[in-house]
């Protein structure tokens, strides 16, 4: 038997029953993102109505996010969306009225400006909810903006460590805006400077995947020489200590890889590493190695900054503060274990030291359900009344699929930063755990599985909404290869029509989109949009999201001809899709939902 992928199929069993479980049922939930929202009770007026013109029917609605998968104005062969073989994607673009572009990046998903990229989780976020929300780059702002930051209990307990010990602060180095941003560390440090901290410590992860590859050096310099005017001013002492690449030191998410975690607790607190440098800029350019075969910044080796006696500067000791200062959570909930978790109570790894009396805290909180750190510097964002409590509520049934890398995104982040279910008897989670190998080494990643995993809940007759993520163009749009990232985009065109076929086979109707750009462009270019290329003649990798808009497909043997897209809605982003697919279930969206994006 031969699949969509034309390899052997693979074998996928559905729950016996409708009860919801991803396939580590009894593990805490890892892809937490903050607190999740205070629930309001399921009242009447959730109730929801019938559609004044699309009728309701038998079969489901699909709905299936092709991740990292924009539709971006440059259609050259570093597009690799565009350069692919995809004509499943090709038919659907095809059908008149029923494919449209919405944005997915900037103030149509909360973010701050219309520079910063969109994400998987802000995207997951308005894409379950309906709703434009502020995110956690934009809370953080406010938080310095406005002052709240130094006055909340996280800040508070802090202090303790100003006058005495050593302020840690750890994350990554970027101003992508995806994670982290360079200057939200910098207004910390320094708020924590005027209030009177005298030893500070900056742990880097180094990015090269949400900004250009190669610009470590850059933001390290520019680290550096902050630390430098900050020591002049203030008299105190503030510098960089430990560091390494995002993908191979302490931001491990969804406990795929927990050695990445125990290298960076080993350079950051117990001042070990390989490595050993007087200042991070000779580290980050020497790790680098040559131009002509550089080590990507997202993968360089651990390294530790040390004194002129060889001493590690900034080990983390007994009553010291450490600041997580990503305000994105997936990545940083492992390292927020390693710091918090007693050792009765923590087993991934040997830390060999457990510093006491620590005073720790994250940006925000990382996991609401597990009280994540239990103190943080800002409050997370609350999106009630989400998508899937409305469909709870109306008795109808879910399924929700996508591997390790996104499974977080279709249930977590979908569902308003709230782990667990709805509802038990009406909702089934599952999760096909991803391979855990650079993803352009497979770029078919878990497409297959998925797809079976899609058809069999689709025949199953027991689901009215189901729930698909492929994760390919993302995760291996990230590594930079634009090859692989072609075969990714190949491969889930083809899964996707696979998937299509078992959804008409039912009399489906359907909803095909993404969550922001990424595959779409696989290059950094000029202001112009001209391909850069290095000295080496070679093209310069882009291995960041983009600001593309993002396809949306609608489509089914169950759909009725006049369901059409309208066309007054032009500036249209992520949250119109929610009470779009509502719409397709034969349901009017409830008021609070940004407008659908069909006819009415």
């Amino acid at each position: 038997c031969m699949n969509c992928c034309g390899q052997d199929s693979v074998q996928i069993s559905l729950p016996a029953s409708a009860p919801a479980a991803s396939l580590k049922t009894d593990t805490p939930p890892a892809p937490a993102t903050s607190s999740p929202a205070p629930q309001p009770s399921m009242a009447p007026d959730m109730q929801l109505q019938p559609h004044p013109t699309i009728p309701p029917f038998d079969g489901p609605v699909l709905v299936c996010i092709l991740d990292g998968f924009g539709e971006n104005e440059f259609k050259d062969e570093f597009n690799a969306v565009a350069s692919a073989s995809t004509p499943t994607v090709d038919r659907l673009r095809a059908v008149p009225g029923r494919f449209r572009t919405v944005q997915a990046h900037g103030l149509a998903v909360g973010l701050p400006t219309d520079a910063d990229m969109g994400n998987s989780e802000v995207g997951h976020n308005a894409l379950g909810s309906g709703q434009v929300v502020d995110q956690g780059a934009r809370l953080v702002d406010i938080a310095l903006e406005t002052g709240s930051m130094f006055t909340s209990d996280g800040w508070k307990y802090i202090s303790d460590a100003f006058a005495e010990h050593t302020v840690h602060f750890v994350g990554l180095l970027s101003d992508g805006g995806v994670h982290s941003r360079c200057n939200q560390l910098i207004g910390t440090i320094k708020g924590a400077v005027e209030r009177g901290a005298k030893r500070v410590r900056v742990h880097i992860m180094l990015d090269g995947r949400d900004v250009p590859d190669g610009s470590s050096a850059k933001y390290v310099e520019d680290l550096q020489a902050e630390c430098k005017a900050i020591n002049a001013s203030k008299g105190v002492d503030c510098q960089i200590a430990s560091g390494g690449g995002r993908m191979f030191i302490t931001m491990d998410r969804y406990e795929a890889d927990w050695s990445m975690v125990e290298r960076g607790w080993q350079a950051h607190v117990l001042g070990e590493a390989p490595h050993k440098f007087t200042d991070a800029l000779t580290a980050v350019k020497t790790l680098r190695g040559s131009e002509e075969n550089p080590v990507s910044d997202q993968y360089l080796p651990a390294f530790v900054v040390t004194d002129e006696h060889g001493a590690a500067v900034g080990t983390v000791e007994d009553h010291d503060a450490v600041v997580l200062f990503n305000f994105r959570a997936d990545r940083m909930v492992e390292i927020s274990k390693a710091f918090e978790y007693t050792d009765a109570n923590f087993t991934a790894f040997d830390r060999v030291r457990w510093p006491q009396d620590l005073k720790f805290v994250g940006m925000m909180q990382y996991d609401g359900d597990l009280k994540l750190p239990a103190r943080f510097l800002v409050p997370p964002p609350e999106i009630h009344q989400v998508s899937g409590q409305f469909l709870a509520k109306n008795n109808i049934s879910t399924f929700a699929c996508s591997e390790t890398q996104k499974f977080g995104h279709v249930t977590f982040f979908w569902n308003g930063n709230r782990s667990g279910l709805f509802d038990a008897k009406l909702e089934t989670y599952l999760e096909i755990p991803s391979d855990n190998v650079p993803f352009n080494q497979i770029p078919e990643m878990k497409a297959r599985e998925i797809t079976e995993a899609g058809k069999m809940a689709l025949q199953s007759g027991k689901y009215k909404m189901v729930r698909i993520n492929y994760a390919n163009p993302d995760m291996v749009g990230h590594t930079g290869d634009l090859i692989a990232t072609k075969t990714a985009c190949e491969v889930v065109d083809k899964c996707l029509g696979e998937l299509l076929e078992a959804a008409d086979a039912v009399g489906a109707r359907v909803l095909v989109t993404s969550d922001h750009g990424n595959a779409d462009d696989m290059v950094q270019r000029s202001k112009k949009g001209t391909p850069l290329m290095g000295e080496n003649g070679k093209p310069l990798a882009l291995t960041s999201h983009t600001l593309a808009p993002v396809p949306v497909f609608i489509g089914g043997k169950g759909l009725p001809d006049h369901v059409k897209f309208r066309d007054d809605l032009p500036a249209a982003g992520l949250a119109n899709i929610t009470a779009t697919y509502v719409n397709l279930l034969g349901l009017a969206a409830p008021g609070l939902y940004q407008p659908s994006l069909l006819v009415q």
